[in-house]
């Protein structure tokens, strides 16, 4: 068994973090994390085997061996703190997500300890925001107790970092869902993140999830705020590895540092809703007809739609777009009649210009001007509404952007414009945090002071007030010059104001001497940032080697300056008895002086090394050097090159690793947008292809809808023809059966005339015989000549009209109604003699049939008889042979 621990313990470290024996691999963490220890600096060749392959380090924080698992986690703590940054991006992207799985939801303590650890270590050494990306998924987790445990991990976070290197706004996000979870758990550790994220949000963390939650849980949270607002402001625990190495550069004073310090506390106090607040586009909202209601004549038309602009824009945030229209609108109603669509036009602006902010400032020289023109208003409502836009207005710019109007508007020969201008200036001094220039200082303080001899108690008030807020940021002695001119009293009422001002900008000159002085005191004279340019890194190698002497290097930083003040030879005798003792050996003699002088260029240096303090402190005498004019010059020009012998400091190592780091991050941003700029290249070109095909397809169904309804309009306009040829053709046979039946008419004295025989036989049978004979003699050709005719002719024009039935299918209407007209004379022509001879034989017919006997008359009807029987029986074969 030892000779196997013996073999195991002689395996590299990456072999062993990838045994299969557990024991193996905790002893592997076990020598890692020792091994880690005993690095002298983060490029220590013990750390490249783990940053060659950070795979090893998602086996160790997942290990399936609880023990190891945790020695596997303190290995990586201990990478971590000792690998610098470039252990932490190397291998964040494989350990994150097994930490949060099977660290942060261990059921040892001592687990879920080194585990949260590890995710502070990652969030120190670079940045927080792969880190949140890669926990939020985690709340969607399956498991209650994974989802609790990582919401127990942001609240850490925030506790240890605040919230000015940890964004919230995700977290915010995904507040909600978790507060509606079934398990009480993890609604009892969003309550703990929400709590902790007011205590560094206060109310803005309201506006992103706080109207999602349920009435009882906002009670609920509004109860654990009260003891919060109780507390006082948060302060960063925790500092990153960029904020622990500008504290270890920093001076020993540490007056610097907590100059540095003091405003990151202040910082989360300022956050407001807008920084958490998400754009909203309000253009889509705007009321379609708000450019016809706005040059209405009627107030009552332009009141409305300025309020209904006002309920679209007055939200947290707005997405920019072209408000161009808007501002003109809003522009033009500063000069409206009615006071009440000024004063609804001027809170409009106001949630415009803080919506949009930054993007508002092009467009306050079409407003602002406006603005302030509408400020002879005297009812107080409307200048109150009119200062809060034009406040807005400043907050969106800054006091370079409006300086110029409002030094033009106090020029105004209005006395109310003058004293709300300077109000507005005055506001804008305390609320800016940048103080003037010299040029603007100058310019303000000019037009203020001439506002102190104006009539109006309020303009010179207000005049004074102004000189007093511009005396309290940049302080007294650089407003002397300009109240030279002004009276004792109104001076003593000009600092008044400045005692009683309170600003956020103070005057900085910024020298350069703090640094010059904390130089010497750790033989840091060499950091006065120029050492930081890279050209002076190489020079320092050659020349250590080049003198041997390493201590008077360092110390000749300050050569200029006893070159300058080194004239006088009254101060070289007080030098003296401190190297008296050499004069003494050497004997009297002129010899005596040259050696004690090649003494003194060694000595000399150290001379110089109290003196710069002194003269830059500006002592007098006691800051000049104490040897020879001539004698450091050249020692000065043989010491040139040591104070370039040190290699650079702590602090331009710092910057210089900064500097390393955001090149690597810009190159890997640049190949990012590169890669994303090709695949959206790509898809661009997929979807011009895409279009192309649409276009073509839509063209190819377009030409296809054409000739459809080429298609269509053609049956329509035969259907048409064909609608009327029916129509013709049902009115040619209502004409035949009108003619038939008129026909039929004419052919009814036939049968008059067989009835009338019928009656003759009952009425007169005596003189039958009489009858019979006389119509025996009598020719019958007239009467049967008649029937024939006129059955003749209603054959002849039933015929026709066939006839011309099946020519009307071939022939045009211009020929149907000649055929028609023709066949009409020939109709006429037929019946002509029918007629003439019934006409002529009806007297002798009557005759006749009285003096008939009664078998001529039976004779005659059957004679009648079968003939109409012939001539149906033509009709039926002729109408039968049409049909066919």
């Amino acid at each position: 068994m030892a000779d196997q621990e013996e073999d195991f313990s002689s395996l590299p470290l990456p072999d062993r973090f990838s045994h299969k024996n557990w024991k193996v691999r905790k002893q592997g963490y076990e020598d890692a994390a020792k091994t880690f220890e005993a690095t002298p600096d983060e490029s220590d060749p013990a750390f490249r085997p783990f940053l060659l392959d950070s795979g090893l380090w998602k086996g160790a924080v997942a290990d399936s061996n609880v023990a190891a698992q945790q020695d596997g986690i303190n290995a990586l703590c201990a990478f971590l703190k000792y690998g610098g940054q470039q252990a932490c991006t190397r291998s964040r992207n494989l350990t994150i997500t097994p930490i949060v799985e099977k660290g942060l939801s261990s059921t040892r303590a001592a687990t879920k300890q080194s585990a949260l650890e590890a995710l502070l270590l990652y969030i120190e050494l670079d940045k927080s925001d792969p880190i949140i990306d890669d926990l939020l998924p985690s709340l969607n987790n399956k498991q209650p107790k994974l989802i609790a445990a990582t919401l127990s991990a942001f609240t850490a976070i925030f506790h240890a970092y605040g919230i000015k290197h940890v964004d919230p706004k995700p977290v915010l996000k995904a507040l909600p869902k978790v507060f509606g979870h079934a398990d009480k758990n993890v609604r009892a550790e969003a309550q703990n993140l929400a709590v902790e994220l007011y205590r560094w949000l206060r109310e803005a963390m309201k506006t992103l999830f706080w109207n999602e939650l349920k009435p009882v849980q906002q009670q609920d949270l509004e109860k654990l705020f009260e003891t919060v607002k109780q507390e006082p402001p948060p302060k960063q625990e925790r500092l990153l590895r960029s904020q622990q190495a500008a504290v270890e550069a920093a001076p020993a004073a540490g007056q610097d540092d907590a100059a540095d310090v003091e405003p990151e506390e202040d910082q989360p106090g300022e956050i407001d809703a807008f920084d958490l607040a998400e754009p909203v586009d309000v253009l889509s909202k705007v009321p379609a007809n708000f450019g016809e209601s706005m040059a209405s004549s009627k107030w009552k038309d332009r009141k409305d739609a300025l309020d209904a602009l006002f309920a679209v824009v007055n939200t947290d945030r707005i997405k920019d777009g072209p408000f161009d229209d808007i501002m003109a609108a809003l522009a033009k109603s500063m000069k409206d009649a009615n006071i009440a669509v000024v004063t609804v036009a001027a809170n409009c602006i106001e949630c415009l210009a803080k919506g949009l902010r930054h993007s508002f400032a092009k467009y306050r020289s079409r407003i602002m001007p406006a603005i302030m023109e509408r400020l002879k208003e005297k009812k107080q409502s409307v200048a109150d509404a009119l200062g809060a836009a034009l406040d807005a207005v400043f907050a969106s710019t800054g006091l370079s952007e409006c300086l110029e109007d409002i030094l033009e508007f106090l020029k105004h020969k209005n006395p109310q414009v003058k004293s709300e201008t300077l109000r507005f200036l005055i506001r804008c001094l305390k609320t800016t945090r940048e103080a003037p220039s010299k040029p603007e200082v100058k310019l303000i303080a000019e037009a203020a002071t001439k506002l102190l001899t104006e009539s109006v108690e309020a303009t010179r008030t207000a005049g004074a007030e102004t000189l007093g807020t511009l005396m309290k940021i940049m302080g007294e002695r650089p407003m002397g010059p300009y109240l030279e001119g002004v009276d004792d009293s109104r001076k003593t009422k000009i600092k008044e104001y400045c005692d009683a001002a309170e600003v956020k900008a103070k005057d900085k000159p910024k020298p350069v001497a703090p640094t010059a002085k904390a130089a010497p005191v750790g033989q840091k004279k060499t950091v006065s940032k120029k050492p930081a340019l890279g050209t002076k890194k190489p020079a320092p190698r050659p020349a250590t080697p080049q003198e041997e002497p390493a201590p008077p290097p360092p110390k000749t930083a300050s050569k200029g300056i006893p070159s300058k003040l080194s004239a006088p030879k009254a101060l070289v005798p007080p030098q003296k008895p401190g190297l008296q003792a050499p004069k003494k050996l050497a004997g009297p003699g002129g010899a005596a002086p040259p050696s004690v002088q090649s003494p003194r260029r060694n000595i000399t240096p150290q001379d110089e090394e109290a003196a710069p303090i002194p003269s830059k402190l500006g002592r007098g005498l006691a800051g000049r050097p104490l040897a020879r004019p001539g004698l450091p010059s050249s020692t000065n020009s043989e010491s040139a090159p040591p104070p370039q012998a040190p290699s650079i400091t702590p602090g331009e190592r710092l910057e210089l690793d900064d500097l390393r780091s955001e090149k690597e991050y810009l190159l890997r941003t640049n190949e990012d947008l590169r890669a994303s700029s090709s695949k959206y290249q790509s898809q661009i070109h997929e979807l011009q292809n895409q279009n192309a095909q649409l276009i073509e397809d839509h063209t190819r169904d377009v030409l296809s809808i054409k000739a459809k309804e080429t298609q269509l309009v053609r049956a329509r306009s035969d259907a048409e023809s064909a609608e009327a040829q029916c129509q013709r053709l049902s009115r040619e046979l209502d004409r035949l059966k009108r003619e038939m039946k008129r026909m039929e008419a004419e052919r009814s004295p036939s049968s008059a005339t067989s009835d009338q025989i019928y009656r003759d036989k009952n009425s007169n049978n005596s003189n039958s015989h009489g009858t019979s004979a006389t119509t025996a003699e009598r020719p019958p050709s007239a009467t049967q000549q008649m029937r024939t005719n006129s059955s003749t002719s209603l054959a002849d024009s039933k015929e026709t009209g066939y006839q011309r039935m099946a020519r009307s299918y071939a022939i045009s209407p211009s020929e149907e109604k000649e055929n028609d007209a023709a066949d009409g004379e020939k109709m006429v022509r037929n019946r002509s003699p029918v007629k003439s001879a019934t006409n002529t034989n009806a007297a002798p017919m009557t005759g006749r049939r009285e003096v008939s006997g009664e078998g001529e008359s039976w004779k005659r009807a059957a004679e009648v008889t079968s003939q109409l029987k012939a001539r149906i029986e033509l009709m039926k074969a002729k109408q039968g042979l049409t049909k066919r």
